[in-house]
């Protein structure tokens, strides 16, 4: 798959910066900006040429066959929103805190829409699992994408966690600018 993975990004004129460490084969790792489905091709693409054995949420209703088969390939794992939220999570923190080659990607902002703020599951899942976050990144302004090797310890205060996520993630351009949004709080200083 290291082959497939830099072949990839080779024809979509890629460059990828990254430093593996042992711990990614086991962690939480997020990955943005996603304002694009291409998103998913870079970001997995990367993640095969750095070896990271990664897996990712989707919903249940695409594991129809064939491509069930396909995303199963690809690391999918199937999330079912109609039960109970709680059990599928014990079961992600669970297989994480088990099994040394099992890393799970998550998007934080949780759509390809503009969100008003991101999702803090990838936050509870490193926390509950004592596993550390890393940060996967795609930039288009000059088709430059990595996995920063400096691991984040969930401290139990995720705004000052999330500042430091916000600030490395603060220059990264998605391939719709207008659709990312780093704020967890969306502009509620703005509000008041």
């Amino acid at each position: 798959m290291k082959f497939i993975g830099r072949l990839l990004l080779r024809l979509g004129g890629w460059t990828m910066y990254a430093d593996v460490t042992p711990q990614m084969h086991n962690a939480v790792i997020i990955e943005a900006p996603h304002t694009s489905m291409w998103d998913f091709v870079w970001g997995r693409s990367g993640l095969w040429m750095l070896g990271i054995k990664c897996h990712f949420l989707i919903k249940k209703e695409l594991f129809f066959f064939p491509l069930g088969i396909i995303l199963r390939g690809l690391g999918a794992v199937p999330v079912d929103r109609g039960n109970d939220g709680k059990k599928f999570f014990d079961d992600i923190i669970e297989r994480l805190k088990n099994d040394s080659n099992f890393s799970l990607v998550l998007t934080p902002e949780g759509t390809r829409k503009l969100s008003k703020h991101w999702k803090k599951g990838y936050y509870f899942i490193s926390s509950q699992a004592n596993r550390p976050i890393y940060m996967a990144w795609l930039n288009y302004e000059n088709k430059t994408c990595g996995l920063d090797s400096t691991p984040i310890i969930p401290s139990g205060d995720y705004a000052k966690d999330f500042s430091i996520i916000e600030n490395f993630y603060k220059d990264k351009v998605a391939k719709h600018p207008e659709q990312f949004n780093l704020s967890y709080l969306y502009r509620k200083e703005n509000n008041n």
